[in-house]
Parts: C-alpha cells; sequence; structure tokens
C-alpha cells in the first residue's frame, strides 16, 4: 500500500473486526502504573490491552502515556473506569482508549448509560473535547464518525440483579460486548468467589444465551490458555487473559519451581477462585 492509499483508506479498529469475523481476541490486563510493562504487554501478541482503572492506582496521565505506547502496534487500548457515569467515559475515551469496559452493569439504564457516554450526538451523549484522542487515531473519515463506528462499549455483567435484568441489558443499542465477571457474580450469588457450582455456570449460560439471540458478542476471564481454548469453542470470543503481574508470577513459578525457590501467593479469591492477579473478576 503507497502514502496515498494509506492516508485515504478509513482506520477501525482491529478488535471489532475480528470479533465480526467471528474470532476470538484475547487481552492483558494492566494493573500496575508501569508504561514500560504495558508497552512490552502490547508488543507479545496480545489483541488488547485492558487498562484496569477500577481496582488499581493507575491514573488517567499513565494512562495516556500507555494509550500513545501503543501507536505502531497491531494491539488495542481498552480501559476499564471505575464507574459507569457520562464524564468518567467521556475522560477516558478522551485520552484515546478505542473501548471503555464498564463495571456492574445491573439494568437497561446502565446499559443505556454505556451506549450514549460512547458515541456522539445525535446518536449518544459524548462531548466534543477529542484533541488528544485525535491525534492517537488519525482516521481519514474523521475522528468523530470513526469513534462513533468503532468505539468498543462493553457492559461488564458480574452481580445477581445483572442476571435478572439480562434481556434488557441484552436487548440495549450500542452495547457491542456483554463480560461476564465470573468471580464477582460468584460472589454476589452467595459463593465467595467459587467457580465450580452449577448455579453460577447457569448464570454465565443465560448471560450468553441472550447476548447471541441480541446480537451481542460475549466474554468472560480465561486464565489459561486451556480456558482460552474451551470457552472459544464454547462461543465466547472477548477474552481476558492474565494480568501483566499474573504473567510475572507464572514466569517465576515455571523459572523458580525446578530449583525449590518458588514461593506462592495466596490466592485472593480464596479456593476456586481466580486467584491474586489472574483474572476473574
Amino acid at each position: 500500500m503507497n502514502t496515498t492509499d494509506a492516508a485515504t483508506k478509513p482506520l477501525t479498529n482491529a478488535v471489532k473486526e475480528k470479533l465480526r469475523r467471528g474470532e476470538a481476541v484475547v487481552g492483558m490486563m494492566v494493573w500496575s502504573n508501569n508504561v514500560e510493562t504495558a508497552v512490552l504487554g502490547a508488543q507479545l501478541g496480545f489483541d488488547f490491552l485492558w487498562v484496569e482503572m477500577e481496582h488499581s492506582p493507575v491514573p488517567l496521565d499513565s494512562l495516556r502515556n500507555i494509550v500513545l505506547g501503543t501507536r505502531g502496534l497491531p494491539v488495542v487500548p481498552f480501559a476499564r473506569p471505575p464507574v459507569n457515569e457520562l464524564w468518567t467515559v467521556k475522560q477516558f475515551l478522551d485520552m484515546g482508549v478505542l473501548g471503555v469496559i464498564c463495571p456492574f452493569t445491573r439494568t437497561g439504564e446502565d446499559a443505556r448509560r454505556l451506549a450514549a457516554a460512547c458515541r456522539y450526538p445525535p446518536h449518544g451523549l459524548r462531548g466534543c473535547g477529542s484533541d488528544l484522542a485525535s491525534s492517537r487515531w488519525q482516521a481519514p473519515q474523521g475522528y468523530h464518525d470513526f469513534a462513533d463506528e468503532n468505539v468498543l462499549a462493553v457492559a461488564v455483567v458480574e452481580c445477581a440483579e445483572g442476571i435478572r435484568n439480562i434481556e434488557e441489558i441484552a436487548a440495549t443499542p450500542g452495547i457491542d460486548v456483554l463480560f461476564i465477571g465470573t468471580s464477582d457474580l460468584s460472589f454476589s450469588l452467595g459463593f465467595r468467589g467459587r467457580q465450580d457450582v452449577p448455579e453460577l455456570e447457569a448464570a454465565v449460560a443465560k448471560v450468553a444465551d441472550a447476548a447471541r439471540r441480541n446480537g451481542k458478542f460475549v466474554g468472560r476471564p480465561a486464565v489459561t490458555a486451556a480456558d482460552v481454548e474451551r470457552f472459544r469453542a464454547q462461543g465466547f470470543q472477548f477474552l481476558m487473559g492474565p494480568s501483566e503481574l499474573g504473567l510475572m508470577i507464572a514466569g517465576a513459578a515455571a523459572y523458580l519451581g525446578p530449583i525449590g525457590k518458588y514461593q506462592p501467593l495466596l490466592p485472593a479469591a480464596g479456593p476456586g477462585g481466580a486467584g491474586g492477579y489472574a483474572p476473574g473478576r
């Protein structure tokens, strides 16, 4: 492709394109406030970065630097804000992320709030202050049109109330992905993070069924490579892999285990849970 062709070809969200083609995508979660670590992870083959700002100390300026660090790489930067509010989502998008992952989607109103925050009028309520985002995404079609088409709105369903309202949530226009936070969902159902209970499996199946019937992609945590293969075979496409800290723990286990020096951490989620910095929330 010559320079002229590259300058006129519409820019797209590679993750969204893969999902539309029926492919599964796998992301690395970023917990630590360390741009170098995030950018290194972005070069290892993950489809997206999930910058975790609900449960970690990553601030907006670091998010911006992480976004800039993905320039020239095929990885797509997403982030999870601490709350689902118009002003919070707007700030994240204006830093240049190409997807917002909102926690605790309990009702159809929550889903509609997220969808509206991710798009400009007349399709939504996003405010026009995107100079930083547009400098990251130099879209020939113009940033506003590009963003309305390519920003990924991910609603995290992770509580019993969300399960009760899943039909309305799944039917919400503008929501792209329903992501099941299996650890929080397990806690909400009374199982303290355990993953090996039929009630949790039934709730997960209910979300997945509603998502597919309403034309939404569906995702969940995938702690191991075997999880990725199993969940992909079940039709889950948006998969959250380990964090950079989880990968460090796995690397330490592989290196120190054979020489008898590895000291395992106690799993944060308890028996059967996600554990430590592995995904599952």
